[in-house]
């Protein structure tokens, strides 16, 4: 039997219910609960027995198998209320429950697995009291003040200082007489406001005050309606939407690079796509000239088709293309299917699916002239899983083919990172990740490339006994880190020319940091190169048609180095600890030209400098600088210049010189 086990293997339970779950096959494996773990003489763990049932008590096991995995659920059946009076099946104290549980896996009278379950479970105070099914009427805050004593707070008791409260005697007001609050939140609800003309008030009094008061009654006070009326609207979820259309039938005049490409009824054009976490996003948007290449993990039991092939697609100036669809069958399925490891699920019959999409966007300049899709379709079966792969690439109409070599040389987001290994005969290298499946194991995880733009993370796991040798340890973890990089250079552009070395990046290697230790613990191994980092520099060194040209100039890869210790619950024989490593890719942006150095200057004299100083100088005449972005040059420059001609015209206008010749014209 493979190795089984619980995960996570010890919860600290502070609810109703918790969750585990049981790694491995569930068949012919028995469930068992058993309460008071801790032999309360020792304060140790017992030693598990195979016996007892699924509910002991209070407490409720229930299992729900699935394939290679099983959901262990733990529940405590009893009320949290607190007991009231001559009451029963509920909490006498605020700390209700304080258990130590064990949920045992076992084969007949062999342990295979085990969870320790820690419960510290505190009762619910929040209402003690039995639920009424009158319904309070709540007055109109508009009209009627909502609380006649707002500081009343704390129901049946005094509140400090509230003189309004109905529970405060007259013995207690004694004790904060004079230090009532005053206003709304001592009661006085209603109160004279300043623009009575009742109110014979001197101070703040403005000269118009007896003319211009208000005469009105303290039922139409202002104070009505002081407390937020707290009316709520439904949120509404809409869906991928343009929510603002300049005219109907028409959503923009073309698309720029990065856009989300749009369909016929306002919505993003979606094709599954790969996230941040290594989940496939079954609605994802397209975006324009943005290449991409995913590959998704499905199951039988859990397939779903995407979006459907009649969806026509906004060309980008107000018109609909139809896709052009191209069906096809794999005749090749050990690509795309791989067996379960676990019993297949009964009652499934194969289907056929969709294995992989490609879609070629024909374009030019802003707009989509065409799109043509190619689904290749096999049959899934039950206890099968599928890997389908989706691609999108955008070919240029003025290209005569596919695949010829885009005009602009340049990376854009999506496209894979070229590698080259200049030390071999063979010069075709690979940068990648991994890209686990199943439990994540090294062993078994299959690897992506990396793509240019996109910061990943990604990594897998390794067992290690307790008795593994440090050296050998630390070389098997740089192995695997080393097998992603299978090159020595990295290509500047995605043309680059094999056999002209000025075309790539030679990849600068940091070797881990190990320091010498003087022997080696059992179980504990320090400065194990757990992490590969690897870095990319590039940036924008021009423009081809408007689309900016991403070049890479330099790539560094280094390592971090953890302290590796081994792992156990109750027994450490014949087990092994799983060390995750990890690789993670970052794109670093640079200017393509270095900064202009500040000068001496500049660096001593910082009256002038805005990042400095609350007052900008520089700044004055914020509208004509180039920090002011709100509307375009010309058009600042013209009001700039009429200003100036209004200011010249008035200090002319306004000398003695002026209006001595006007007065010679007058006459």
């Amino acid at each position: 039997m493979k190795e089984t086990f619980f995960q996570p293997s010890f919860i600290h339970m502070s609810g109703l219910r918790v969750n585990s779950f049981f790694l491995g096959d569930s068949s012919g494996v028995n469930f068992y609960i058993v309460v008071g773990a801790i032999d309360k003489d020792t304060g140790n763990v017992r030693v598990p027995i195979c016996s007892g049932s699924e509910r002991v008590g209070d407490w409720d096991l229930s299992v729900t198998p699935d394939v290679g995995a099983s959901k262990v659920t733990v529940t405590f059946t009893r009320s949290l209320q607190l007991c009231l009076s001559n009451a029963t099946d509920c909490c006498t104290a605020p700390l209700c429950v304080v258990e130590t549980l064990q949920v045992l896996a076992c084969s007949g009278s062999v342990m295979l697995a085990h969870l320790l379950i820690q419960a510290e479970i505190y009762a619910n105070s929040s209402f003690t009291g039995n639920v009424s099914e009158d319904m309070s009427v709540i007055p109109n805050q508009v009209f009627q003040p909502l609380g006649s004593c707002p500081c009343d707070l704390t129901d049946g008791a005094c509140d400090v200082r509230c003189c309004c409260d109905p529970e405060c005697t007259p013995d207690l007001k004694q004790l904060f007489d004079g230090l009532c609050f005053s206003g709304v939140f001592g009661g006085d609800v209603n109160p004279p406001f300043d623009q009575l003309c009742s109110t014979q008030t001197t101070e703040y009094t403005p000269d118009w005050f007896p003319l211009l008061c208000v005469q009105s009654s303290l039922n139409n006070t202002p104070f009505l309606g002081y407390f937020y009326d707290g009316s709520i609207s439904a949120p509404r979820v809409p869906p991928f939407r343009i929510p603002v259309q300049a005219s109907p039938g028409k959503l923009f005049t073309g698309y720029r690079p990065g856009d989300p490409i749009m369909t016929e009824d306002d919505e993003y054009f979606t094709i599954p796509q790969q996230s941040l976490a290594g989940h496939c996003v079954r609605n994802a948007p397209v975006a324009y000239l943005q290449d991409l290449d995913v590959k998704c993990l499905s199951e039988a039991a859990s397939y779903k088709e995407g979006l459907p092939h009649d969806v026509r697609i906004n060309s980008g100036t107000g018109d609909f293309i139809q896709q052009n669809v191209i069906y096809r069958t794999v005749t090749d399925v050990g690509k795309f299917i791989t067996k379960s490891e676990g019993l297949p699920t009964a009652g499934l019959p194969c289907q056929k699916v969709t294995f992989a999409e490609h879609y070629a966007f024909i374009w030019e300049d802003d707009n989509i002239e065409g799109v043509n899709v190619t689904v290749f379709l096999g049959s899934l079966c039950d206890g099968e899983t599928l890997t389908q792969r989706f691609t999108a690439e955008f070919v240029s109409l003025r290209s005569d083919s596919a695949t010829e070599v885009p005009k602009n040389p340049g990376y854009r987001v999506g496209n894979v990172v070229r590698a080259a290994n200049m030390n071999a005969s063979d010069t075709a290298g690979s940068l990648r990740i991994w890209q686990p499946a199943g439990r994540g194991l090294c062993t078994s995880a299959a690897h992506t490339p990396v793509v240019f733009g996109v910061d990943s993370f990604s990594g897998c796991i390794l067992e290690v006994d307790v008795n593994e040798n440090c050296s050998l340890l630390r070389g098997n973890v740089t192995e695997k880190l080393n097998s992603l990089i299978q090159a020595t250079h990295v290509g500047k552009r995605r043309n680059s020319n094999d056999s002209n070395l000025n075309d790539w990046v030679k990849i600068i290697r940091l070797d881990p940091n190990i320091s010498a230790s003087p022997g080696d613990l059992k179980g504990i191994c320090p400065d194990v190169p757990a992490s590969l980092n690897i870095r990319i520099i590039f940036a924008a060194v021009g423009a081809v048609q408007g689309i900016p040209r991403e070049e890479i100039l330099a790539v560094q890869i280094s390592y971090s180095t953890v302290i590796w210790q081994f792992q156990c619950s109750l027994s450490c024989e014949n087990t092994a600890s799983l060390l995750p490593i990890t690789a993670a890719v970052q794109f670093i942006r640079v200017p393509a030209q270095p900064p202009v150095p500040m000068t001496r200057f500049q660096i001593n004299y910082t009256e002038f400098d805005c990042e400095r100083n609350d007052v900008c100088w520089p700044q004055l005449l914020y509208p004509l600088t180039r920090f002011y972005t709100g509307e375009p040059y010309s058009r600042r420059l013209a009001a700039g210049l009429a200003l100036a001609f209004l200011a010249v015209l008035a200090a002319v206008m306004g000398s003695p010189c002026f209006s001595q010749v006007w007065e010679k014209f007058s006459v």
